[in-house]
């Protein structure tokens, strides 16, 4: 089945708001190898100008990754996810994610495309504060192997 073409410019409600922890911080920055202070002592990231630890720059993935959930389990837009592959993954930031933020993810289908029997689907989520501060904008290319 190939992906709906006229998703493209879709833009799906506003994510349940998302607390960043201190903790969760940590647990990211040691799962990726990520040795910075700043991502595990408060008082190092504050030597920096932040209020508390700061988030490796990919740390976003967790809150983008189930707020993509919206898209691929939209039944309308056809995406098979036992058969996605991840394509690319782009950050552009605004500011830093750090610990005590409330963040909230709006998704929009950028581009949907058909080629070779396989779909490839562009999303791109604003990340922001729930006061309405941008913070980082992700996106995010996935492909929807064909069968065969």
């Amino acid at each position: 089945m190939s992906l709906d073409p006229s998703f493209v410019g879709r833009t799906y409600p506003p994510t349940a708001p998302y607390q960043v922890g201190r903790e969760k911080i940590r647990e990211f920055a040691t799962a990726i190898g990520a040795s910075d202070p700043a991502h595990h002592d408060p008082e190092a990231a504050r030597a920096l100008g932040h209020p508390d630890v700061v988030a490796p720059p990919t740390f976003p993935v967790v809150l983008t990754m189930a707020a993509s959930r919206q898209i691929v389990e939209d039944p309308a837009l056809g995406v098979d996810y036992s058969r996605v592959v991840h394509g690319d993954q782009r950050f552009v930031y605004t500011r830093p994610v750090v610990a005590g933020d409330e963040l909230i993810c709006a998704n929009t289908i950028e581009d949907v495309s058909n080629r070779g029997g396989h779909g490839f689907l562009t999303t791109r989520t604003e990340v922001t504060t729930s006061a309405g501060e941008p913070v980082v904008t992700v996106w995010s290319k996935i492909v929807v192997r064909g069968e065969g």
